[in-house]
């Protein structure tokens, strides 16, 4: 707490006021590939903004095509010989992941970055186009199902290239409040059992989790691929869409922990592209620091649980 409030910098030599340009100074990502979901806005298109600057090929997923083109206007605004791409993807559907995926897979592509970034805070209960709740489905099981359709592609990529390919999954200190079991496995998609805060802390969990048993995967296989999970900070993004009044009344309460979005997206800029995370992979980081989760996220039998469960949501739905 005393770090984020001061700023005083960690082991990485950052810290909470460091923002996504500071951590990535010097970094030239001429060559790299990156995707990057929900990177229409927020934190999003700042993390599409320098990763761009830095001479990557970025990926903009987005449900909302307008907003996505917007953004690759600004970038391109600002950098005029960016190369900056836009796909819709909607995650809440597995039939859009699934028509994402094939469509990256025309343009022909490396592919060295996945940022998971994109998320829903705080709905209330609804269930997504495949009949699970829309926290779980959007902000887990989306990319989740991404990340798999996506990961040949990704090893490929690095085997090909030498490269370490990175994996990067954005959860949040959410993950601290969600349900006493962590992952409610038999009630996921009940509404009377439904609480939109423990729903949300339940996804972000997840977030940890997926990356974790995902990293413990792709090592024993000795590929050449991290991953690792980030909470990004306090930022008012429109992630508070559903909840404007009561976070607006917290940020005045505690305006002293918030970040602006420079400062949010450097943690996740971060732990995608500084060199000295090489080979670095399994764990959770704030304030580009990294920093340990709560018992639950570091649970590798819950963490393969929620593997195999994730995996038959997908079969019932006919994606597996």
């Amino acid at each position: 707490m005393f770090r984020l409030i001061t700023g005083i910098p960690g082991a990485s030599g950052f810290g909470s006021v460091s923002t996504a340009e500071n951590v990535t100074e010097g970094i030239d990502a001429t060559n790299l590939t990156a995707i990057i979901t929900g990177g229409a806005s927020g934190i999003g298109l700042e993390t599409a903004r320098v990763l761009a600057k830095r001479n990557a090929h970025v990926i903009i997923a987005a449900r909302n095509m307008e907003a996505a083109n917007a953004a690759k206007q600004s970038i391109l605004k600002d950098y005029t010989k960016a190369k900056v791409t836009t796909l819709k993807l909607d995650l809440a559907s597995l039939d859009s992941v699934e028509a994402f995926s094939h469509e990256f897979a025309t343009l022909n592509l490396h592919l060295n970055i996945l940022i998971n970034n994109a998320g829903i805070m705080f709905c209330p209960f609804q269930l997504s186009q495949d009949g699970i709740e829309m926290q779980f489905a959007t902000n887990h099981l989306g990319h989740f199902y991404l990340t798999n359709l996506l990961l040949d592609k990704m090893k490929e990529t690095a085997k090909s290239t030498g490269i370490e390919g990175r994996i990067v999954n954005l959860s949040s200190v959410a993950h601290l409040l969600t349900y006493p079991e962590g992952i409610a496995f038999e009630q996921i998609s009940d509404k009377k059992k439904y609480d939109d805060k423990k729903a949300y802390g339940q996804s972000k969990l997840a977030n940890i989790l997926h990356a974790n048993e995902l990293s413990r995967r792709l090592e024993s296989e000795g590929v050449n691929i991290t991953v690792n999970s980030v909470h990004p900070g306090l930022i008012m993004t429109n992630l508070f869409r559903y909840s404007g009044i009561l976070m607006k009344m917290l940020k005045l309460a505690t305006h002293i922990l918030w970040k602006n979005v420079p400062q949010g997206a450097a943690t996740t800029c971060y732990v995608a592209l500084h060199p000295g995370l090489k080979g670095v992979s399994g764990n959770y980081y704030v304030d580009c620091n990294e920093f340990k989760s709560s018992s639950l996220a570091r649970d590798e039998a819950l963490a393969k649980r929620l593997w195999d469960f994730s995996c038959s949501l997908l079969k019932t739905a006919g994606k597996a």
